[in-house]
């Protein structure tokens, strides 16, 4: 697991309540934009690349945006092996659980989304925590 802290003095100026909020909102709903190319993790990641010794709010937004993405591209590589290895008939059940998790992950990425907009943190559900 990677544990980053913030340690960096050069770093810019600490960014307003607003812009906190504003970039946090940001790290989650912005992996809707980047999921078109299939790499939703790409917006956390730049955000939390940029933002992370301003702000430690925005830090653990894109923190757990990023390791929720990881987490999907995970499962989702499990899937595609999972249907290569039963030569095709995984597909029956792998087809019905990327339909609900598809709707499970939209769900909590607005979640997390709100909770930034409130202030508030988010914790992901069934999220392996890569990078802390």
């Amino acid at each position: 697991m990677l544990d980053l802290s913030m340690s960096t003095p050069n770093a810019g100026p600490p960014l307003s309540a607003s812009e906190e909020r504003t970039w946090a909102m940001v790290a989650h709903i912005g992996v809707l934009v980047a999921a078109w190319f299939a790499m939703g993790f790409l917006c956390p990641l730049i955000i939390w690349l940029v933002f992370r010794y301003r702000s430690d709010f925005v830090r653990r937004h894109a923190v757990e945006s990023l390791n929720f993405q990881i987490s999907l591209l995970i499962y989702s590589a499990v899937a595609a092996v999972l249907i290569f290895v039963t030569f095709g008939l995984g597909v029956l059940i792998v087809v019905p659980l990327v339909a609900i998790g598809a709707v499970v992950a939209l769900v909590v990425i607005i979640l997390a989304t709100v909770a930034a907009s409130g202030g508030n943190d988010y914790r992901y559900p069934l999220t392996i925590r890569f990078v802390r």
